[in-house]
């Protein structure tokens, strides 16, 4: 692809040297401003862009987990935004249980991202408070808006499913204290579900990604 064409299927966005070097490091794993305006349809504001100019994460963090996480560079999409732009990746194509809920609409920030795409391991079968003490000092749990702009974006970029057998708890919290939840994302679509935090199930353990 020339230059030129590819700068018009960006909407005119050429990435910065430091973006192509860590593309070259992520390889597939990474969802970058290309891919949002391509899949999610963003048109990106000069503030945006210039805040993704830089990636706050050093070459060696990235050489680290360019094989079990994901680099996103995370637009203000809510998870009803992301649905609304393409239904098909999910199970609900309308309406449904979380539609009304405040986590659903937030729309998050911009920025960088690096988000694992497996459960943390060992998360399974524990409840929200046993499974925030396996992460890591440089780990966070992120909300839902993250998890599903990173599932729905790796999937369109790629065709490859994260969490197909299992749900994982995100930050969020909705009415009646009930903690957002998303996964099972297999043929039939992902799912975004709830659970109390005490609960145990072998479907079920934590996401996470690496503070900045």
């Amino acid at each position: 692809m020339t230059d030129m064409v590819r700068l018009i299927e960006n909407g005119g966005y050429e990435a910065t040297t430091i973006q192509k070097q860590v593309r070259e490091i992520m390889g597939k794993n990474f969802f970058g401003i290309e891919e949002a305006i391509r899949h999610f349809g963003v048109n990106p504001s000069k503030r945006q862009t210039a805040a993704l100019a830089e990636v706050p994460f050093t070459e060696g963090v990235l050489e680290s987990h360019k094989d079990t996480h994901i680099l996103v560079a995370v637009f203000p999409l809510s998870v009803l935004d992301v649905r609304k732009v393409d239904n098909g990746p999910f199970y609900l194509s309308s309406g449904g249980w979380y539609e009304s809920e405040k986590f659903a609409k937030s729309k998050g920030k911009v920025g960088w991202q690096l988000v694992r795409k497996t459960p943390v391991e060992d998360s399974t079968s524990k409840n929200w408070d046993e499974q925030q003490a396996l992460l890591g000092k440089d780990d966070e749990t992120p909300t839902s808006q993250v998890m599903v702009y990173t599932i729905i974006g790796h999937y369109k970029a790629t065709g490859e499913r994260l969490f197909e057998n299992v749900y994982v708890r995100t930050f969020c919290v909705g009415l009646g204290g009930l903690r957002g939840g998303v996964g099972v994302f297999d043929s039939d679509g992902l799912f975004v579900n709830s659970f109390w935090d005490d609960g145990r199930d072998s479907n079920l353990g934590v996401s996470a990604a690496r503070k900045f």
